[in-house]
């Protein structure tokens, strides 16, 4: 029997690769009968001549392409997470192993999911880590220019602002230890490091743009610590919050609970996980920090919460508790339509 014919499975479990993808099907008690391979301008082909499956993938690159086409086609698709399926492996590993291991896990009621996302969220996502990577390229740059700088006696004060006002007069002061080749190299570097500056200013008026003209995001910004690049940056990467069951799920999805180590009737919590999106739970514990240092606590709702926080715990665990708190107000914002942080005044004991 040729392998590539659909055989009536019920699920499919599919082993993404760059040009060859391996297929296992099984039906509704679970049992394997079919087991295939094809070719990427195969594989379209052959799931357009399947009923309507559920069909499942690890979360890896090229996931979401295939996840769009599959619904496009009226199949129902559900990726997991790479670490959630390691545990159905069974015996040895190979391709085919892999793809029935997610097959097996799909099926499973607990099972979590990455949800599929759109392509204007890619597009945004992409955008935001397109300009993180211009900002490391921006720092490892300062950063060398510091170092030769160190070599020949001249001390470079840190930070990008005072950086690209203090090396133009290093530079043409001729009276330190520059040789003419270091003064033409940190020349070229600094012509470097000014292009990636405007780079960056265009990715971020982009950001802005896009924030300013879609309504989650302008009600993400009324949250404290908030701003378009929080905003849009947990819309690429939450959606609508349909796949979280409640706010903490969010907040434990970006990482921002603690660990916990209990057995028996005795509970250890440890620091923060630390998962999910690294990017989005940065900016909002860079968000929540500047909350704790400047906001008005005397006009907003969480002004007695944060006093009270501060008089018993270490200011770096009110900063990630107060992230933690505005990941969940902003899960409400996000499934509830027209819905914004209202900044009411404390109440008055």
């Amino acid at each position: 029997m040729n392998r590539t014919v659909p055989r009536g499975a019920a699920i499919y479990g599919v082993d993404l690769g760059k040009n060859v993808f391996h297929v296992v099907g099984l039906d509704a008690d679970g049992a394997v009968i079919q087991r295939a391979k094809f070719r990427r301008e195969t594989l379209l082909a052959f799931f357009e001549q399947v009923s309507k499956v559920i069909v499942g993938m690890e979360a890896c690159p090229g996931s979401q392409w295939l996840a769009r086409k599959l619904e496009a086609m009226g199949h129902r698709v559900r990726i997991v997470p790479a670490q959630f399926v390691k545990p159905y492996v069974k015996s040895h590993k190979n391709d085919t192993i892999d793809a029935e291991a997610i097959a097996e896990a799909v099926t499973r009621p607990t099972m979590r999911f990455t949800r599929v996302r759109t392509t204007d969220e890619v597009d945004l996502q992409a955008r935001h880590r397109i300009r993180d990577q211009l900002i490391s390229s921006r720092t490892r740059l300062i950063n060398q220019v510091r170092g030769f700088c160190l070599e020949y006696g001249v001390a470079i004060r840190q930070g990008a602002g005072v950086f690209c006002r203090d090396l133009p007069g290093a530079l043409a002061d001729e009276g330190n230890d520059l040789t003419p080749a270091m003064r033409r190299m940190l020349a070229e570097l600094y012509e470097d490091i000014e292009r990636l500056d405007t780079r960056i200013a265009a990715a971020t008026r982009e950001v802005e743009g896009l924030a300013a003209r879609d309504d989650r995001a302008r009600r993400l910004m009324t949250i404290p610590g908030i701003g378009p690049l929080g905003a849009t940056a947990l819309l690429a990467g939450v959606g609508d919050g349909t796949q979280f069951r409640r706010a903490r799920d969010l907040a434990a999805w970006l990482g921002l609970v603690p660990r916990q180590s209990s057995t028996g009737c005795r509970t250890v919590l440890l620091g923060i996980t630390k998962r999910g999106n690294r990017y989005v739970r940065r900016l909002l514990v860079h968000g929540a920090r500047s909350c704790v240092t400047h906001l008005d606590r005397s006009r907003d709702r969480l002004g007695n919460w944060l006093d009270g926080l501060c008089a018993r715990m270490h200011v770096n665990k009110v900063t990630v508790a107060l992230a933690a708190k505005v990941a969940r107000v902003a899960w409400v914002i996000i499934t509830k339509p027209g819905a914004t942080y209202e900044r009411r005044d404390p109440a008055v004991a």
